[in-house]
């Protein structure tokens, strides 16, 4: 059995006492660390660089719908993702997987369950809940935009963030304590690796991933 470090980052300790038992059969008891919101996730990450794999709550504080798993992504692409999540809607699952994640164990899953999951994907291998039914088109807008995601740095990553937010470049800029004319540089490379014409789209793009959950659930 390989020996894989991991993470946990959920609210709720109870079902994070559960997930452990459940890695345990996987896992090799290896040790397994705990984060209650994103904040604490990213700076576990910081500290324990030998983590490899992450067990992200969809809804996790901190997390904007599927934002928290695109950034995650976005820093740490060689991080194995397993999303857990009490929503089990086909779209949800489908955007998921297509920005990167390697498996969506609902919490409505047996710990048998969950243990068999986190087996497979340590294998290699991805995993979706039995009966499943999403398109896993590569060409799909999802896989796409996952992808062009993908190309950006962690600092452009941030100022398209801020875009989505509406914010102007000089106010980037002050955010980031950089200059204006740096900005501009970043928002062209935005632009084209995302594919897209200007910046209110890109803006658009990104505000539909972080809200899609949110929207399935209403």
């Amino acid at each position: 059995m390989p020996s894989v470090q991991a993470i946990i980052a959920d609210d709720h300790p109870l079902f994070r006492s559960a997930l452990k038992q459940a890695a345990a059969q996987a896992m090799a008891d290896e040790p397994i660390l705990e984060a209650s919101d994103l904040s604490e996730l990213f700076s576990a990450l910081v500290v324990h660089p030998e983590i490899e794999l992450v067990f992200l709550d969809l809804t996790i504080p901190g997390a904007q719908g599927l934002e928290g798993l695109a950034r995650l992504r976005n820093q740490y692409p060689d991080i194995l993702v397993i999303m857990v999540s009490a929503n089990e809607h086909p779209s949800i699952i489908e955007q998921a997987m297509a920005l990167g994640a390697s498996a969506y164990i609902p919490k409505s899953s047996s710990l048998d369950v969950i243990s068999e999951a986190i087996a497979q994907v340590i294998e290699g291998e991805n995993w979706l809940p039995p009966q499943t039914e999403i398109c896993t088109d590569d060409n799909s807008e999802q896989a796409q935009f996952a992808r062009n995601l993908e190309k950006l740095t962690p600092q452009q990553y941030r100022v398209l963030s801020m875009i989505a937010d509406g914010m102007l470049n000089k106010q980037i800029a002050y955010a980031m304590s950089i200059q204006e004319t740096t900005i501009k540089q970043h928002v062209s490379a935005i632009l084209k690796k995302l594919n897209v014409y200007n910046r209110t789209q890109a803006g658009i793009l990104f505000k539909q991933m972080a809200t899609v959950a949110e929207s399935e659930e209403a």
